[in-house]
């Protein structure tokens, strides 16, 4: 295994710089790496058209209890504050407790850092009550420096400690030295594009 992906903390909150960025993808690539690691998506918005729950479950095939339910399950692919109104929910992030795991616990958020909840909290909120270190999952593609060095600004002004980046997307060494400068952080791994989504592909991206 990576020494740098070995040295995760235990307890880790993986967060997006845009949605569709890869986030579910390294999450997966994360339980099939470490043993006993449990997945947690707190907030899921467009559950009609299936979960991250689900298709994680799916590519890894691990066992259902290696997955705990999450805590709002919102039907729309929208934001969850925009998918909460149309279900007359309200999601209350103080209702949101992280579960008691024996071993890792890999916690997915929902979007962006600055996604909104409600009309009053964002993702970042959540994360923040929670005080997990954070892995920011971003692409290697044109606009990354920018996404990334503002999703690291919110989380440190939040007091929170970044564990890492990821990069998603064909390998690009100009914008990982840019994000590790700039940054300040290190890119614990490029994941290029994978020939197959399964359990050996998603293994190796992550700890080559």
């Amino acid at each position: 295994m990576g020494k740098m992906i070995e040295n995760l903390p235990e307890r880790i909150f993986v967060t997006g710089t845009d949605t569709g960025v890869g986030k579910t993808l390294v999450c997966a690539a994360l339980m099939v790496t470490f043993d006993s690691a449990y997945y947690w998506k707190p907030v899921q918005t467009g559950s009609e058209e299936g979960t991250d729950t689900e298709w994680i479950r799916s590519i890894t095939g691990l066992s259902a209890e290696r997955f705990i339910p999450e805590a709002y399950c919102l039907k729309k692919p929208l934001s969850p504050h925009a998918a909460a109104i149309l279900e007359g929910v309200t999601i209350d992030p103080s209702s949101i407790i992280p579960p008691p795991v024996n071993g890792r616990l890999i916690v997915e958020g929902a979007g962006g850092v600055m996604v909104p909840l409600n009309n009053h909290h964002f993702m970042l909120d959540l994360i923040k009550q929670f005080s997990f270190p954070v892995l920011v999952v971003s692409r290697s593609t044109l606009g990354t420096i920018n996404h990334t060095l503002l999703t690291l600004m919110a989380l440190r002004h939040a007091g929170l400690e970044v564990a890492g980046v990821i990069m998603n997307g064909p390998l690009n060494e100009s914008n990982k030295k840019a994000i590790e400068h700039f940054g300040n952080v290190p890119v614990l791994a490029q994941v290029e594009p994978l020939e197959k989504i399964t359990p050996d592909f998603l293994r190796k991206a992550i700890i080559k």
